[in-house]
C-alpha cells in the first residue's frame, strides 16, 4: 500500500501500514531494556500522552544507572531530558590513517564541550587480530581520568557490500569480546567481502542481527549502529539501508546526516582545498546507478540523503520507519594541528602508531576537527549515563549542530488544546483521535558565546518540513517522498535569550511526520525536488571553495503522529 492518500482496512489484527515503531507484535522480551520505554507510547499514549509515558519510564533507565558514571552534570536539562552533546566517529592510533591517543581524542572532546564520544578504528586485518584488544587498556583509563565524559569503544565497521559504519557497545566485561567477534565474523575487509554482491549484502544483515543477540544474549546491555558519510561513493543503494533496519531496528538505528572532515573544503594553501566532509568523487561500478550526480558532494556540510526534502530520508519516513541521523568529527588528524606521528612506528606489527609527537609544522591539509569542536551531536537522556546515551540515540531524541548554530532546543507535537508536556518529543510518536487539530511548538536557546571560531553565530531562519506516512514502498530501491516539502518557515530577528514558534499541523486525518532544519542564511538554493518542495534550502558545496563557518546549519529528528 502507499499509493497517495488511498488507504486500505484489516481486520486481521495486524498491524499492515502501521509504522513499526508501533507495532506491538514485536514483543518486550526482544527489545533491550531501553527500549521497552518506547513502548510507552503504545499503551500509554491514550491516558498519559507520550511525554508522560516517555518519562515515566524513562526514569527507570535512569535509575539503573552505570557505575563508572554515576554523577550527573547537570546541566542542559530541557524539556525533562539531559540533552549530552557527543560524537559517535573518532579515530586513534590504532587507525593505518589516523595517529591520536585515545587520551588525546578524549581530552579534546571534553575541552571542546561533549559529554561522551565513541572510539571508532577502522575495521581491519590488524584492528581485529591486536587493535580491538590494545585499546581497550586506554579506553578503560580514559574513562577513569575524565569521569564526566563517557567513552565507548566501538569500531568502523566496513560494511559487507556497502560504506563505514559505527559500531559501538554499552561498556561492560565482554565489551571487547563481542566487538571482536563481531569484527573478524563480519567485516567487509576482513572477510574480504566489499564487493556489492548479494552474498555480501547477506553477511551485512546477519553482522547486523549477532550485535542483536550479542544484546539478547547479555553479553552486552546495549548495540547500536549508524552508518557513516553514506552518500559519499554511491554504494549504500536505498534497498541496503533499508534491509539493515530490518535486520534489527534496536541495533541499526540510523546514519550520519553530516559527515566529519567538515574542515577539508577549506580553500589552498591555507586548507586542504578538496570537498567539504571529503566529499569529491564520483560513481564506480559499485555505486547505486540510480544516485544522482548531486548526491556524491555535501550540501551545507550535509550528505545528500538527509539535506535534500522528499529525498532519501524522507522516504523512510514516509515508510514510518524510525531512521535517525546524527553528526561528528571523524576526526583523524587536525586541521592547523602541529602533530606528527610517532617515529619508526610500525603499524602492521604493532596495530597502532607510537605515539604522537610535536612535528612543528601546520598541518593545512588536514580535513578534520577535533571532536566537538564544529559538530555536535545531542541526545535527549534520561539521565548522565552509557546505556542512557544508547537509548536516547535508539529512540531518536536526537538534534544535531555545526558550529555551535544554536545551544539549545526543545521540540513538541502535541493536540492544540493541550499543553505542549504532553506531547511527543524528538523522536517520539504520538497517538491522537483522527481529526484532533495538531500544533508543534518550538523553543530555540539562541547562541550566546562564541562558538570556537570565536563568533557567536546568527540563527536566521527555521524551517518546518512535514510529510504523510503511507506505509512500506513496494520497490525498496526508492530514494524519493512525494508528500514531503518546506511547510513553513520562520524569519528569526531576536538575536539572544530563547525563541519560541508555534506551528499549527492541522487535523490529523492520516499518519504524518513532522522535522524542523535552522541556518544562518549564507548560502541556500532550492532542494533538489524543486523551489515548491524546498524554496531555500542548502547550497551544494562546491569543491576546493567550502568554508565551514560560513555555512551553518542545525538538523531536528522528526516526530510521528499516528491517528486513529
Amino acid at each position: 500500500m502507499g499509493h497517495g492518500h488511498h488507504h486500505h482496512h484489516h481486520d486481521d489484527g495486524h498491524a499492515h501500514g502501521v509504522p513499526e515503531v508501533l507495532d506491538a507484535s514485536v514483543p518486550d522480551s526482544e527489545l533491550p531494556p531501553a527500549d521497552v520505554s518506547r513502548r510507552g507510547f503504545l499503551r500509554g499514549a491514550g491516558l498519559l500522552g507520550a511525554g508522560a509515558a516517555a518519562s515515566v519510564l524513562g526514569t527507570a533507565d535512569a535509575a539503573s544507572a552505570d557505575p563508572v558514571a554515576t554523577t550527573a552534570t547537570g546541566k542542559h536539562v530541557i524539556g525533562g531530558y539531559q540533552w549530552l552533546a557527543g560524537d559517535h566517529h573518532i579515530h586513534t592510533q590504532y587507525s593505518s590513517d589516523a595517529m591520536y591517543r585515545v587520551v588525546d581524542q578524549a581530552k579534546h572532546a571534553r575541552a571542546y564541550g561533549l559529554d561522551w564520544m565513541v572510539v571508532t578504528d577502522h575495521g581491519s586485518v590488524t584492528h581485529a587480530k591486536i587493535g580491538v584488544d590494545k585499546v581497550n587498556p586506554d579506553i578503560v583509563a580514559a574513562r577513569a581520568e575524565l569521569r564526566d565524559l563517557l567513552v565507548f569503544q566501538g569500531l568502523e565497521w566496513n560494511i559487507p557490500a556497502a560504506e563505514h559504519g559505527t559500531v559501538f557497545v554499552a561498556p561492560g566485561p565482554d565489551e571487547v569480546a563481542v566487538l571482536k567477534e563481531f569484527e573478524n565474523g563480519y567485516d567487509g575487509a576482513v572477510k574480504n567481502a566489499t564487493a556489492p554482491t548479494p552474498e555480501n549484502e547477506a553477511l551485512a544483515l546477519a553482522g547486523i542481527r549477532f550485535l542483536g543477540e550479542a544484546v539478547r544474549k547479555r553479553r552486552v546491555e546495549s548495540a547500536l549502529f549508524l552508518a557513516n558519510h553514506p552518500a559519499r561513493r554511491g554504494v549504500d543503494s536505498p534497498h541496503e539501508i533499508r534491509a539493515w533496519r530490518d535486520a534489527d531496528p534496536t541495533v541499526a538505528v540510523g546514519m550520519e546526516g553530516a559527515p566529519g572532515h567538515q574542515a577539508a573544503g577549506i580553500k589552498a594553501p591555507g586548507g586542504p582545498g578538496s570537498g567539504r566532509g571529503f566529499y569529491n568523487g564520483s560513481p564506480s561500478p559499485a555505486s547505486f546507478a540510480g544516485y544522482p550526480l548531486e548526491s556524491y558532494r555535501t550540501w551545507g556540510g550535509f550528505d545528500w540523503m538527509t539535506s535534500t526534502v522528499g529525498g532519501l530520508w524522507d522516504s523512510l519516513l514516509a515508510e514510518g520507519k524510525p531512521w535517525w541521523i546524527s553528526a561528528n568529527s571523524d576526526s583523524h588528524v587536525t586541521y592547523l594541528d602541529t602533530s606528527a606521528r610517532g617515529p619508526n612506528s610500525d603499524f602492521e606489527a604493532n596495530g597502532k602508531y607510537n605515539d604522537p609527537v610535536y612535528g612543528g609544522q601546520v598541518l593545512n591539509t588536514a580535513g578534520d576537527f577535533w571532536p566537538g569542536y564544529y559538530s555536535r551531536t545531542h541526545v535527549g537522556a534520561a539521565g548522565f549515563g552509557y546505556r542512557a546515551v544508547m537509548a536516547g540515540l535508539r529512540a531518536g531524541r536526537v538534534w544535531v549542530d555545526h558550529g555551535g548554530l544554536i545551544s539549545g532546543l526543545d521540540v513538541r507535537v502535541h493536540a492544540a488544546r493541550q499543553h505542549r508536556e504532553t506531547g511527543a518529543p524528538l523522536g517520539g510518536v504520538l497517538k491522537v483521535k483522527r481529526g484532533t487539530p495538531m500544533v508543534i511548538t518550538i523553543r530555540i536557546d539562541l547562541a550566546d558565546t562564541p562558538n570556537w571560531a570565536q563568533f557567536v553565530p546568527v540563527l536566521q531562519r527555521v524551517d518546518v518540513i512535514t510529510g504523510t506516512v503511507t506505509g512500506p514502498v513496494a520497490d525498496g530501491d526508492t530514494f524519493t517522498a512525494p508528500t514531503a516539502r518546506v511547510a513553513e518557515s520562520f524569519e528569526v530577528s531576536q538575536r539572544t535569550g530563547t525563541v519560541s514558534f508555534r506551528y499549527p499541523l492541522g487535523t490529523a486525518s492520516e499518519p504524518f511526520y513532522v522535522r524542523l532544519r535552522g541556518t544562518d542564511g549564507k548560502r541556500s538554493q532550492p532542494g533538489l525536488m524543486g523551489a515548491a518542495v524546498d524554496p531555500s534550502g542548502p547550497a551544494l558545496d562546491v569543491v576546493g571553495d567550502a568554508d565551514p563557518w560560513n555555512d551553518l546549519w542545525f538538523y531536528a529528528n522528526p516526530i510521528f503522529v499516528l491517528p486513529s
